[in-house]
């Protein structure tokens, strides 16, 4: 796994200013020669965004061709306009590369509550068929055209017994739980049928992308898919999950560490637990809340606020002389013990030190249980509310 961007063969990009709302990079498309085989998952939100609805559409069959994406507007809220608007650029997408429109995938990202500009995207799709090409520019481009609030783009290179993995992402708001305001396309040349990628990517996005905390939010066009075109041959499927899934956890870092007003990347990992739903539920509890992730951003010690997140988790009971709490990853490690508090052994000043750090590690101990589980999320910032309080205007 590398962030180098490894061109997968058979696959081409472009990336494009058509004017949606300003000159940067807004429109753009993923185009495979032949058909592949693919899977996706989406966000759960019960108001999803007609690309969403469409992308469900035409992923039934488990066969894609090509991705058609524009930022700036999320083409939500919209009604059966918005969703003949989605259709209609598969339609045009399909035209203009001589495919079936139920072979294109939507993908829209912005505003809610706004119609797309559909006489300059029309035109745009249209024309599409002469922007792609298969340079790590036009790759670049792509990934600079899907983003929103995104600082930066994101992508993620792999390989596996000789086929290529190419993923690429973006978002920083609008995010846990369930996904996040997130794209992201996988490429491959590996051959995997959809009933095996299918599953395959549900249990990848099941650690990494739904272990994510920005700010609680839900996003109405969270869209993950892979496309898999077969020129490679058949890889060794354990492997090549082991792969994707450390792929997509590091773009899910990256999702976080680019969050709106971030400073810090948190790791968290529940241990001890007596079941796997009281390790991730504890995990959700405590990277979700306000409260620490206010305390994280001011370096402030106080570990009362996860005792609150913990306790939150009405489900189970965790007894106060079995918890403890760790702050760091490797030494100096230090550990608030409520054993030990009565006696004033909590190292505060120590905890504040590193809470300083850019990258956060904690590990929660709930007692002697079996079952852990690590999720990742981000400091609370007076960016965060400047970038929301104002997006529209």
């Amino acid at each position: 796994m590398d962030t180098t961007i490894r061109m997968v063969p058979g696959f081409s990009w472009f990336g494009k200013n058509i004017g949606i709302k300003d000159d940067s990079l807004d429109f753009g498309g993923i185009l495979s020669s032949r058909p592949c085989q693919a899977a996706g998952v989406f966000t759960k939100n019960t108001m999803p965004g007609p690309p969403v609805v469409v992308g469900k559409e035409h992923l039934e069959n488990g066969e894609l061709q090509a991705i058609i994406v524009n930022s700036k507007n999320a083409n939500v809220a919209t009604g059966l306009s918005g969703l003949h608007d989605a259709k209609r650029m598969c339609q045009l997408m399909a035209q203009a590369c001589q495919l079936e429109p139920e072979q294109v995938l939507p993908s829209s990202t912005g505003v809610i509550g706004l119609r797309l500009p559909m006489e300059i995207i029309e035109a745009a799709c249209l024309a599409a068929a002469s922007e792609f090409g298969n340079t790590p520019g036009h790759v670049e481009n792509f990934a600079r055209s899907i983003m929103t609030t995104d600082t930066r783009p994101k992508w993620v290179s792999g390989m596996v017994n000789g086929a290529t993995l190419l993923g690429v992402a973006k978002g920083a708001g609008m995010i846990e739980p369930n996904m996040a305001t997130m794209l992201c396309y996988f490429v491959t040349d590996a051959k995997i049928s959809a009933s095996l990628l299918q599953p395959m990517l549900t249990r990848v996005v099941n650690q990494s992308f739904n272990r994510i905390s920005v700010d609680t939010d839900t996003s109405t066009s969270d869209t993950v898919v892979i496309l898999a075109n077969g020129f490679a041959g058949e890889v060794d499927l354990q492997e090549f999950e082991s792969v994707f899934s450390q792929m997509a956890i590091h773009l899910a870092k990256e999702i976080v560490r680019d969050g709106e007003g971030v400073t810090k990347l948190i790791e968290l990992t529940v241990s001890g637990a007596s079941t796997a739903q009281q390790a991730l539920w504890t995990a959700k509890s405590v990277i979700n809340s306000p409260l620490v992730k206010t305390a994280i951003y001011g370096a402030d010690p106080n570990w009362g606020r996860f005792v609150m997140a913990i306790g939150k988790v009405f489900d189970y009971t965790v007894p106060l002389v079995n918890l403890k709490i760790f702050f760091g990853k490797d030494q100096p490690r230090f550990c608030v013990d409520a054993q030990k508090v009565e006696q004033n052994e909590v190292p505060l000043a120590d905890i504040s030190k590193l809470l300083q750090q850019q990258e956060i590690f904690i590990e929660i101990v709930l007692g002697d249980g079996a079952y852990s589980e690590k999720v990742w999320g981000c400091d609370l910032t007076e960016g965060y509310v400047e970038e929301n309080a104002y997006y529209t205007t």
